[in-house]
């Protein structure tokens, strides 16, 4: 469409290992023809990179990640943003958000929503945030700032950890808000009166890169030493993973059932987690292979007989959306167990097309597990019926579709 506007988009960082389903969505909404430049308020950490990040042709510009990094960066902005005519409500807003929060992480929105507006990349005409609490807080800033509108994707951790006051500041402000599972978008609908607002919006699956597997997982039953069942799991080792649950579910195992685990991503548990690995003594049974790059996570989904991921609600309220792994580990036929926290339910049924236990449970855990360990054929149910209900319901077409849509109704009615 000749109408669509150049959309700057403000991301936590960029590109991350562990946001696959937001390059994928920029991805997407590139080939569906429109116009993105991509603003990071961190560089890269990740020594690794997908392949969907190289397929991306935004730009991408970097705030500065920490004010006093960029001195000089950050005064021009200050200066040249105080005669503007956004300047005075920026900072009543500001003010009113520090008597509320008062923390450097603040500032350091407020500098970098400065710099943003001040530079304001390739004549920006729309905003959007990925994240609603300190990307949307920079975002809504500059909007502010520049009186260009904005539009934000609500995920997980930042819905169950921001405020309930910043939240319905956000969503009043915000032309739209969609969000990935149920229980996210019912908490944000309860927070405003704009409830049309507020849309469901799956991330769905690129099916086109997580091809249908033509091969067979195996018949290994745990029964023969030589031939121990695989079971995988994906994600970075921090606390709504569940990792440490996993692992003493899996030391509940019978001793003479054979199995082997790996691990693949970063993550600062993972200093816990191998010590507390060897304390249960299965340090033998268990590799820890890091971060891996895409095509490598497929081929240890294709290799692997079960996929485990125990999802819980972390001591701050952290909560995982509906993690990608498990859509991707559907994808390729291979059976998932994990547990019912926020929108894992809305892809696994239990007994149908995965195994779905209480969060925090390792003893139910580890019944779910031996089951699965002990009847490659349950697997293969569960498997087929898991791969059939990601094609049919996950497609991430849909997903680019609806928001596609929900930018060219709103750039008709400013019109």
């Amino acid at each position: 469409m000749s109408d669509r506007k150049k959309i700057l988009v403000v991301l936590k960082g960029y590109p991350r290992l562990s946001e696959t389903f937001i390059a994928q969505e920029l991805l997407g909404l590139e080939r569906a023809g429109f116009d993105l430049t991509l603003i990071s308020m961190r560089k890269p950490t990740d020594k690794k990179r997908h392949p969907v990040h190289d397929e991306i042709k935004a730009r991408v510009v970097y705030l500065p990640e920490y004010l006093h990094q960029e001195p000089v960066r950050v005064l021009r902005a200050f200066l040249a943003g105080r005669g503007k005519a956004g300047f005075k409500p920026l900072m009543k807003r500001f003010w009113g958000d520090l008597r509320r929060d008062l923390s450097r992480n603040r500032f350091r929105r407020l500098g970098q929503a400065l710099v943003l507006a001040h530079e304001w990349p390739d004549h920006g005409e729309w905003l959007h945030a990925h994240f609603i609490h300190t990307p949307a807080s920079v975002t809504a800033y500059a909007s502010i700032m520049t009186d260009v509108p904005w539009t934000c994707s609500a995920h997980a951790k930042d819905i169950w950890t921001s405020s309930d006051w910043e939240l319905t500041e956000k969503l009043h402000d915000a032309r739209w808000t969609v969000t990935c599972t149920r229980s996210g978008f019912d908490h944000m609908r309860e927070l405003t009166d704009r409830k049309d607002r507020v849309h469901l919006s799956y991330h769905g699956l690129d099916l086109a890169r997580f091809g249908h597997f033509g091969g067979e997982h195996s018949s290994r039953d745990g029964s023969q030493p030589e031939h121990p069942v695989f079971i995988l799991s994906v994600g970075r080792a921090v606390e709504k993973k569940g990792f440490d649950t996993l692992l003493h579910a899996l030391a509940l195992l019978p001793k003479q059932l054979n199995w082997r685990f790996e691990h693949i991503g970063g993550g600062d548990e993972l200093k816990k987690l191998k010590p507390l690995a060897a304390k249960l003594g299965l340090e033998e049974r268990i590799r820890w292979r890091g971060a891996l790059a895409q095509e490598d996570v497929l081929d240890a989904y294709r290799r692997a007989d079960i996929f485990a991921l125990a999802c819980r609600v972390a001591s701050n309220g952290d909560r995982d959306g509906l993690p990608n792994v498990l859509v991707e580990a559907s994808s390729q036929r291979l059976p998932c167990i994990s547990t019912n926290v926020s929108g894992v339910p809305e892809l696994l049924i239990d007994g149908e097309n995965g195994l779905v236990v209480p969060p925090q449970d390792p003893q139910s855990l580890a019944v779910a597990l031996e089951r699965a360990i002990r009847d490659p054929e349950l697997r293969r149910r569960l498997g087929d019926a898991a791969e059939i209900r990601v094609r049919e319901h996950f497609d991430h077409h849909s997903s680019i579709h609806q928001l596609a849509r929900l930018f060219e109704q709103e750039w008709r009615k400013s019109a």
